[in-house]
């Protein structure tokens, strides 16, 4: 029993053997047939070319891309030999290998050129061995895009080396390569110029809106040409023509900059030289009529879309022709040379100085004022000017000559009047000062010729008003809102012995554009001092505060602080009885400088009143920031606050600006008890103007504070 159980058992485990093994089989058979599908794949679709021949040259088989090269259905090769496709060239060779390879003998691969059934060709790499069963099986490796690039390389590289500077950099600019004419233009060495940018190369002469200008081109087309001054290594400035491109790579972005550039200094130097007989005067070197004539053009059509005019001065030497012919044509040049010189040096930068020819200059002036007389007052101090200039003696071989000049003026605007018409006015109005005695201006027009003349008079005037005692200080009295009067504002006036009174708005914009303001500040500050130290010695007058008017130009001195201080020690006035107006005009220039020199003084008990608040730049974010004690009101929104509405909502918003900061308020140009009443339900306490008193001479403000009594309360109406 136990044995035929064991019989059984044996016999069971001998069947499950077997089928293990029939299905081990199976597998095996799958395995096979998988992987021969799987390398009938890789054949058919590898990137490689591949083909099997006959004995005789035949083609047996061929995967895709061997069709795919050769350019003929896969289905259609075993039709053709091998040979068919060797272009001539590579055929005998071709032959005479294929038959030690028939032979098993021979190397392990040969570069090819095959033909496309299309007529192009291609150069191969080919591979081959011998498989049992199969016959010779070739691998093809196409050569061509390795040919091409490499050709392109060579190319590349014979033009890098080309007889044109070359250099590529990074995006950031940072050169990474230069070529040998870089180096023999430059004087730079790859060593020496690789890792930097560029701006190694910078002369200066380029400015910085140019490159801005280039960059913003190469941004937006990805080129650039032009020209540009660079320096070589020796110091030497050279101009050269300049092409730059921007590489990109696949994601767009610029990847590299290439630069090529030649050398065209003596281009340039030619074109200059050309330029410059053509359009400018072998002597002085000023522009000639020709060029005169293009830049009134250009001047005419800008002035007639700024509404601004322009001035033309036609200026001719006096006694010219007696120096000609007394000491000689040297002489007659060399004046015209220092002639040209001095002319230039009282003009602006934008200015034209041209001469015409012979003893005669012609000075364009543009961009002046919108008003007439104003452009002609603008155009008659420069001329002014010019004349003293050429008033001066001159030396001439160690020898001075004094000549002088005669100048005629006129104005221009837009394309009202031809160029050669103005020239033959200006021209006309030289003759004028010549027939006037010569070295002088004369306008062409009559009317401006006066207006010129009587600024002239009234500037002469003006120099000698100081010295002799003309100017003198009247006083406008400052009330609280009681009718007391706290301190006066020094007002400027000019008695005038012949003009009578002249009026501030003839004379204070005349001392500012002169320079005369100067000194005429410093007379008002040192006798506004002198008053307070005089009023200190008196109980009735020692806590007036008096107020002094300081101009643009005179707080801008660098010593300004330093005078007002001197100033007080002389005089022995209390500072705190000082109190100084400044217009909104002085601080949106540099605010911090004038907040620094408002602080020196600040600290020394000088108080600050912002005057004719509202009608300038206001603004709060300098307003907050400035050491002020008080806020005027300009007389422009009281004089209609009981009409109009817009007035007084300005009015209000000042007085409750002023509060909000900490300053006190104060209403000029105050003359109606309905003004003063407004402003009071305003909630402003402090007011000037003729409803209290007109500016009065010194005598007549002490006397009207003597009748006023103790305490200096006006009564009202």
């Amino acid at each position: 029993m136990s044995l035929l159980y064991e019989l059984q058992v044996h016999q069971i485990e001998l069947e499950m053997q077997n089928e293990a093994l029939r299905q081990a089989q199976v597998d095996l058979a799958d395995s096979r047939d998988r992987y021969a599908r799987r390398y009938a794949d890789l054949y058919d679709f590898a990137p490689v070319a591949y083909l099997s021949l006959s004995a005789s040259g035949a083609i047996l088989e061929a995967n895709h891309s061997c069709a795919a090269l050769l350019g003929v259905d896969r289905e259609k090769l075993p039709y053709f030999r091998f040979d068919h496709f060797v272009v001539n060239g590579d055929l005998e060779r071709w032959q005479q290998l294929f038959m030690r390879l028939m032979a098993k003998k021979g190397c392990r691969c040969l570069d090819l050129e095959l033909k496309h059934s299309g007529g192009s060709t291609a150069l191969v790499h080919v591979d081959w061995q011998w498989l049992e069963g199969e016959g010779l099986r070739l691998a093809l490796t196409d050569l061509s895009e390795r040919r091409q690039a490499e050709e392109e390389q060579r190319i590349a590289a014979m033009a890098f080396e080309s007889q044109e500077a070359m250099m590529v950099t990074d995006a950031e600019g940072r050169m990474l390569r230069v070529n040998r004419a870089f180096t023999k233009l430059t004087g730079y060495g790859p060593e020496e110029a690789i890792g930097r940018t560029p701006a190694l190369l910078s002369s200066g002469r380029n400015d910085k809106a140019f490159y801005q200008r280039m960059w913003q081109v190469l941004k937006d087309s990805g080129y650039w040409q032009g020209e540009m001054w660079n320096r070589r290594k020796n110091g030497k400035i050279f101009a050269e023509w300049l092409n730059i491109s921007a590489v990109t790579g696949a994601d767009g972005l610029t990847s590299h900059y290439v630069g090529t550039f030649s050398e065209i200094t003596q281009n340039k130097e030619a074109e200059a030289e050309i330029h410059r007989l053509a359009y400018y005067d072998s002597l002085t070197h000023l522009p000639n009529r020709r060029l005169l004539h293009d830049r009134m053009g250009q001047a005419m059509a800008a002035g007639k879309r700024s509404g601004r005019y322009g001035t033309l001065l036609f200026l001719d030497l006096d006694n010219f022709k007696v120096l000609n012919d007394t000491r000689g044509h040297a002489a007659g040049d060399q004046l015209l040379i220092d002639t040209a010189r001095r002319i230039q040096a009282q003009v602006r930068e934008g200015d034209t100085v041209a001469r015409l020819g012979g003893d005669e200059f012609v000075i364009m002036l543009e961009d002046l004022s919108t008003e007439a007389q104003e452009a002609a007052i603008e155009a008659g101090l420069v001329g002014e000017k010019i004349r003293e200039s050429l008033a001066r003696p001159c030396d001439l071989a160690g020898r001075p000559f004094y000549g002088g000049a005669s100048l005629g003026a006129v104005l221009f605007r837009g394309h009202e009047e031809s160029v050669e018409a103005l020239l033959k006015y200006a021209d006309m109005a030289m003759y004028k000062a010549k027939s006037a005695g010569r070295n002088v201006l004369r306008f062409f027009d009559p009317a401006m010729q006066v207006a010129l003349e009587e600024r002239s008079a009234l500037e002469a005037d003006l120099r000698l008003a100081l010295e002799r005692g003309e100017l003198q200080l009247y006083y406008q009295p400052q009330m609280d809102d009681s009718r007391r009067i706290t301190g006066a504002e020094a007002l400027l006036r000019w008695q005038h012995p012949q003009r009578g009174m002249v009026s501030p708005l003839d004379f204070i914009s005349l001392a500012e554009d002169t320079g005369l303001i100067l000194p005429i500040g410093l007379w008002v500050l040192e006798t506004a001092c002198a008053l307070l130290k005089t009023w200190s010695l008196d109980g009735a007058t020692g806590d007036l505060r008096l107020a002094v008017n300081v101009s643009a130009r005179q707080f801008r001195q660098p010593d300004f602080a330093e005078q007002v201080m001197e100033v007080l020690a002389r005089s022995g006035a209390e500072p705190t009885r000082l109190k100084i107006e400044l217009t909104e005009s002085i601080v949106i220039d540099d605010v911090d400088e004038v907040i620094s020199r408002m602080q020196t003084l600040k600290a020394l008990g000088i108080g600050f009143s912002m005057d004719d608040f509202g009608t300038g730049f206001s603004s709060l974010s300098y307003l907050k920031r400035l050491p002020l004690d008080q806020l005027k009101i300009d007389r422009a929104f009281v004089s209609d606050l009981a009409s109009d509405p817009n007035d007084g909502v300005i009015a209000r918003t000042i007085i409750t600006m002023g509060k909000t900061l900490g300053l006190d308020v104060i209403a000029e140009g105050v003359e109606t008890e309905d003004q003063l009443a407004c402003l009071r339900t305003f909630g402003c306490q402090a007011f000037q103007g003729y409803l209290f008193s007109r500016p009065l001479p010194l005598a007549a403000f002490e006397e009207m504070l003597r009748r006023q009594g103790g305490d200096r309360v006006l009564p009202a109406g």
